[in-house]
């Protein structure tokens, strides 16, 4: 059993943070280009399996280690919550592909480029997290993803509103409904990430 292996646990982080950002982008690809959908999920479903693979072998690293780059507690809880935003940027594109989405509102496309925004941070973030030092460009980053998610909500908000007043097919809002929920919770986990970083950063700084 080795005595430290700090440089697994930060390549973990930022492999599976990186995974995300790549999905993110191919999330906002596919609104861009919907007919596309059902292969650009595929893609993404493999990317999430990559993930479940970063978060797997991370739990096994963190058995197998006697002492930790920060605590033990904290790296279960960062890999679980960055596997988390994978998760639903994944469920929002199985939703547009299952769904056979035609026609993209402007909401959903808003969404998508928040997430991508919010995770190309996230990702940011756990690169500096290694050097605990810089605290101000941490907590920088850590009060942009929440704005981020501040903006998701509120776009997810007014996404529903025009949903139930212009939509006509009560299935179409359903399918809506699901998909901005999926992406606008993608950004509340994004959001997770980085009060776990914060807390990380006040504790050791």
């Amino acid at each position: 059993m080795a005595l430290t292996r700090d440089k697994v646990f930060w390549d973990a982080f930022t492999s599976h943070a990186q995974a995300t950002v790549e999905a993110a982008a191919l999330l906002r690809k596919m609104l861009a280009s919907p007919n596309e959908a059902e292969s650009i999920a595929r893609v993404i479903s493999e990317i999430e399996n990559r993930g479940d693979k970063i978060t797997h072998e991370t739990m096994l690293a963190l058995h197998q280690t006697w002492i930790t780059p920060i605590d033990r507690e904290e790296i279960h809880e960062l890999i679980s919550k960055l596997d988390d935003v994978l998760d639903y940027v994944e469920a929002a594109s199985e939703r547009i592909a299952t769904y056979e989405i035609k026609t993209v509102t402007p909401e959903a496309i808003e969404l998508a480029q928040i997430l991508e925004a919010s995770a190309t941070e996230v990702a940011k973030a756990v690169a500096a997290l290694p050097n605990l030092k810089e605290a101000k460009t941490l907590l920088d980053l850590c009060v942009s993803i929440n704005k981020h998610e501040n903006a998701a909500d509120t776009v997810f908000r007014r996404g529903l509103a025009r949903l139930f007043k212009e939509a006509g097919d009560p299935l179409e809002v359903m399918k809506w409904r699901d998909i901005y929920e999926a992406l606008e919770t993608a950004t509340d986990r994004a959001e997770d990430v980085a009060n776990i970083i914060e807390g990380i950063v006040l504790e050791h700084a």
